[in-house]
């Protein structure tokens, strides 16, 4: 798979998740500092909203669309998760209103950067993408974009979740 960043050819560090695999499990940071544990959402369907950082333009109007949408998806976790300091993601949350998606960092260990394979080498962000998990765990969704700078396909996404509901 080719993933680029501003047109230059990036390396994702991690395996590739694809459909049908068992999605790992992997810590994050809150907030508020504390740790996050995807185990905390066994059982339940989750979408990973994954962006470099809601600093760009890109990053901030696909973490307020989810924020928009999950407010009709009963039954449904929006997780965000950026490379962010917690610190910029609670200010960015208040200053955005958002309320319906749980935002998370991968800054300090990059668990998910790494065992989702979105972690690029080059920066140590997270590539732009999506990664929708059932309620048995597993992956019923993914998409990793080929061009970070560009927006995920919501649509598609959004349709594959309702899919689960």
């Amino acid at each position: 798979m080719d993933i680029t960043f501003g047109g230059n050819k990036v390396n994702l560090l991690g395996q590739e998740i694809k459909v049908g695999d068992s999605a790992p499990a992997f810590k994050a940071t809150k907030n508020d500092l504390s740790e996050w544990s995807s185990t905390d959402y066994e059982g339940k369907i989750v979408v990973y909203s994954v962006a470099p950082s809601l600093d760009t333009s890109v990053c901030a109007l696909q973490a307020k669309r989810f924020n928009k949408e999950a407010a009709s998806l009963d039954g449904v976790n929006v997780v965000t998760i950026t490379e962010d300091l917690p610190f910029a993601q609670a200010r960015f949350c208040s200053n955005e209103d958002i309320e319906n998606t749980i935002m998370i960092s991968d800054y300090q260990n990059r668990e998910f950067g790494e065992k989702f394979g979105f972690l690029m080498d080059e920066n140590k962000l997270l590539a732009r993408g999506v990664v929708v998990v059932d309620k048995d765990g597993k992956v019923a969704y993914v998409e990793y974009v080929p061009e970070v700078t560009n927006e995920v396909d919501f649509d598609k996404a959004l349709e594959e979740v309702k899919k689960l509901i």
